[in-house]
């Protein structure tokens, strides 16, 4: 009995040890030393930033104080996009640590918050709408931790990326096909991929039953409200099963979907699960339309 004991307290302590150890969390500083304070574990390390959402973002970490002690952390900026690298602001935001104990920190930003100060490739200042970035262009924030040993700087980083609110995968809650008026089945449950083309145009893969079709969309941030698109990024005219597109805005033939709407996004901020609606069809010559319906969720990780 003893001897499971003392192999249960060994284990225990194992666990703690490793748990504890700072080369598990994401804290490596450059020179590869662990014990002169400044352990900062970053949790927000990637953060989203949507465009038509000028914030507030939240960035949270976890300091470790141990015999010497995290007093100040100090938040630097630099943008990227490509290979351009913008200059560096030292003094982004500074974040004061109290206390003995570990604790949270955190701070919040805006998109005015991440271009004050930072030059574009152009020499200008950073432009003041989003929506002329690029997908992928990124605010890095590093992270200096003061202590009474000097100050500090964290390897881990975090990345505050453009990207655009409703790409991902989805799956189907409701959808409908009517081919010539006539209800001719669903494709619930199944799932749609909306990628990000651009700051403000969406691509849909996949029409109902075929996968080899696909659409274009924008969404107006302001209304919610989906726009289908007529042509390509080419420029030229879309077409669904080899037919032209039917939209809800230059097009009128639909039959079932009269008055054409349903095409909207409805953003969910708390879980990330948004909604979108979309009605579309095509329209084949000598028979009559086909007309397309689908609610569907997106899938969150």
């Amino acid at each position: 009995m003893k001897t499971l004991k003392t192999l249960s307290i060994l284990f225990l302590s194992l666990i703690v040890f490793t748990s504890c150890n700072d080369k598990s969390l994401n804290v490596t500083n450059h020179d590869g030393n662990y014990s002169e304070g400044g352990l900062l574990d970053v949790k927000s390390t990637s953060i989203n930033y949507v465009v038509g959402n000028p914030g507030p973002y939240s960035a949270s970490i976890r300091v470790y104080q141990g015999k010497i002690k995290t007093t100040s952390i100090r938040v630097a900026k630099t943008f990227h996009s490509g290979s351009y690298v913008s200059n560096t602001v030292d003094s982004f935001k500074t974040i004061s640590v109290s206390g003995d104990q570990n604790s949270s920190v955190g701070f919040d930003f805006t998109f005015t918050d991440l271009i004050d100060g930072l030059v574009g490739a152009d020499g200008n200042p950073l432009s003041s709408s989003d929506g002329d970035y690029q997908i992928g262009d990124y605010w890095e924030m590093q992270y200096y931790a003061t202590t009474s040993a000097g100050v500090r700087l964290n390897a881990s980083v975090t990345k505050a990326t453009i990207s655009t609110r409703y790409a991902g995968t989805y799956s189907v809650l409701e959808s409908a096909y009517w081919r010539i008026g006539v209800a001719s089945g669903n494709w619930n449950g199944a799932e749609t991929v909306i990628e990000s083309i651009d700051a403000s145009i969406y691509k849909h893969n996949g029409l109902a039953f075929w996968s080899d079709n696909t659409y274009y969309f924008t969404v107006d941030n302001a209304t919610k409200e989906i726009t289908v698109l007529p042509v390509d990024l080419a420029g030229s005219d879309v077409s669904l099963n080899g037919q032209p597109i039917m939209t809800c805005e230059v097009n009128s033939s639909f039959d079932v979907l009269t008055p054409c709407g349903n095409n909207n996004v409805f953003p969910n901020d708390a879980t990330g699960e948004d909604i979108i609606e979309t009605t579309v069809g095509y329209l084949t010559s000598g028979s009559g339309p086909r007309e397309f319906y689908e609610r569907m969720k997106k899938i969150v990780n």
